[in-house]
């Protein structure tokens, strides 16, 4: 069966077809090919992000991207380095370029990035986070909570200081949690967040995707690949900037000789597909937690439209054209 859809606008990519977006070399020409592969499967917009680096590291490369011409680049994610240093929470994040919030050390990546930072990927708990939180509120920039072992107080005082999304949801937490209370639970709840969801059947289990997306609905779930360079690729070495990682047959991207994943090798029509298969979400409603929503949560519009088809029996979504008419 044909759909078409609006342009996919995914709010995280690390790197695309063999591109790190990190990477100390990132070239023009490569930003190029990531985008234009990263077309091919239906995202038409998207925020490269940026993980937790030194200063002139970040620098170099948000300047890079921020002058891409290209408008499916609607912004930069500026993930870390203001994130929990805890194992687990940390997820991928190099511990030692980890540090305090400070509206100063924002400020300096921000003019680095032409102002084209536009969301921020924090943890509430790290010393600075409330007062930068309130800061980038002013300026419009959207502040996500993610990388955390925040305690349910602390996560309810980020919100109430104008956080709006939660990264990732269910990842980049401890390995074991308690039942009750915990953070998990309270941006479940929280009426006032947008959570994305990284649904490649690896960080998340299917009950779980299925419980968490009826619980957030459809008007507050937002479908994220978190790719990296793997995407696309064989299984292999690749890297998101100074990290390396792992990508296996199965379509895990990990840390090696970690139980820790390291972003993935995931494609927006492959998200699709699962959501479908785990939650049992129409194919619209489903493309839409990858079009719709993350759109109208980043206050951008979508860009360009898909035809997909969908096949019934084997519960896949396969992008058939992408063009630029009008959404």
């Amino acid at each position: 069966m044909s759909h078409t859809f609006p342009g996919f606008f995914d709010l995280q990519v690390n790197g695309f077809a063999g591109v790190d977006f990190n990477a100390p070399d990132l070239h023009p020409d490569q930003v190029d090919t990531a985008i234009s592969h990263l077309r091919l499967t239906g995202v038409t917009r998207f925020l490269p992000t940026l993980i937790t680096a030194p200063l002139d590291a970040f620098a170099r490369n948000a300047r890079l991207l921020s002058r891409t011409r290209d408008a499916a680049i609607a912004g930069v994610h500026m993930e870390g380095p203001y994130l929990s240093p805890e194992d687990g929470a940390r997820g991928a994040h190099p511990r030692a370029h980890l540090m305090a919030a400070s509206v100063g050390d924002f400020e300096r990546r921000q003019e680095a990035a032409g102002g084209r930072i536009v969301l921020v990927t924090l943890a509430p708990e790290v010393p600075g986070a409330m007062p930068l939180i309130e800061y980038l509120v002013t300026r419009g920039v959207r502040v996500a909570l993610g990388h955390t072992a925040a305690s349910p107080d602390q996560l309810e005082a980020a919100i109430a200081a104008g956080a709006t999304l939660a990264t990732h949801l269910g990842n980049g937490c401890a390995q074991m949690l308690p039942r009750h209370p915990n953070g998990i639970w309270t941006l479940l709840a929280a009426d006032r967040v947008t959570a994305s969801f990284i649904v490649d059947g690896h960080h998340l289990p299917a009950a779980t995707v299925k419980a968490m997306i009826r619980a957030k609905t459809g008007a507050r779930s937002i479908l994220v690949t978190d790719a990296t360079a793997a995407a696309g690729c064989p299984p292999g070495t690749y890297w998101i900037g100074s990290v390396r990682g792992e990508l296996d047959a199965t379509g895990r991207v990990s840390l090696p000789g970690t139980p820790y994943l390291a972003g993935s090798a995931l494609t927006m029509p492959e998200a699709i597909s699962n959501t479908v298969r785990f939650t049992d979400l129409a194919v619209s409603d489903a493309a839409a937690l990858a079009s719709a929503v993350p759109a109208r949560v980043i206050g951008m519009p979508a860009s360009g439209r898909v035809l997909a088809d969908w096949d019934d029996e084997k519960r896949r979504l396969t992008v058939v054209r992408v063009d630029d008419s009008p959404c």
